[in-house]
């Protein structure tokens, strides 16, 4: 998908909301579980309760590879189910180098038609630029995480850079922002200020909104830029909203709620009337 493609879908839907697809088999409601493939039956509703409100699905692949070759088979079901309009990232935090990583492109960008994966840039270049080859393909680099050993490496400061800094601008040397992505936690604005800086063209892919404690809001003010550059995943707050018959129902709410916001925060800030 190009950018356009997906800053039209943004501007159509009046959201940027990306939908975490972490299917985990023993959180499922158990009436799905008499299902032939109950990891795709519960996706599959979970797409139609929420795909009016969203631009993106991120399956999280360890929820599929745990399952062995019935759980890639789920995915690639998933993967197929989900409209061509709707941007497809596989979360799969690969970090390896050449023909390695070339491999993995192949998997996710021609065996299973992805339109991104995340990629862990600890490798340097040449774990990143195979993935770069192939057209209207996205990668989406780990930059600051949500997570709370974040601060173990990715702030470590040289040269009064932050590491997370120092990633950002090493990997826009390699590819222009219509094919780059940072994943950039929402757990503190003024780090979202810092990452903006760093790149101010680049789309974020955004995590740590709600269940961890980040903020919309925040997340708006300091990230937002003229085509949007932005995609808030939210995972668990809307897929286990419930755990019974209804879940469909209520993960069609709680997207719906989120979309709202955005649409607020789109308005305001003059990107759709």
């Amino acid at each position: 998908m190009t950018r356009e493609a997906l800053v039209a879908e943004i501007k159509r839907k009046k959201s940027f909301l990306c939908v975490g697809l972490d299917t985990d088999i023993t959180k499922i409601p158990e009436h799905l579980l008499e299902k032939e493939d109950p990891i795709f039956e519960f996706n599959k509703a979970i797409i139609d309760a929420t795909q009016e409100y969203c631009v993106a699905y991120k399956p999280n692949l360890a929820f599929y590879e745990s399952q062995g070759a019935k759980g890639w088979q789920s995915l690639q079901k998933t993967i197929d189910y989900i409209p061509d309009n709707i941007f497809t990232i596989a979360d799969a935090k690969r970090g390896d180098i050449g023909n390695t990583s070339k491999m993995y492109a192949k998997t996710f960008f021609e065996n299973m038609s992805f339109d991104s994966v995340t990629v862990a840039p600890y490798m340097g270049e040449d774990s990143i630029t195979p993935f770069l080859s192939f057209e209207n393909k996205w990668v989406i680099v780990l930059a600051l995480t949500s997570n709370a050993g974040a601060k173990d490496f990715q702030f470590t400061v040289s040269e009064e850079k932050h590491l997370f800094e120092k990633v950002m601008h090493k990997t826009q040397e390699w590819c222009s922002p219509d094919q780059l992505m940072f994943v950039v936690g929402a757990t503190r604005g003024s780090d979202i200020d810092i990452a903006r800086q760093a790149a101010p063209q680049n789309f974020f892919l955004v995590p740590g909104v709600g269940k961890q404690g980040g903020s919309l809001e925040d997340v708006v003010n300091y990230g937002m830029i003229d085509d949007c550059g932005l995609l808030v995943n939210s995972s668990r707050g809307i897929i286990y909203a419930s755990s019974d018959e209804n879940f469909a129902s209520m993960a069609s709410t709680k997207a719906k709620e989120l979309q709202q916001q955005m649409a607020e925060q789109l308005i305001k800030h003059g990107i759709v009337r």
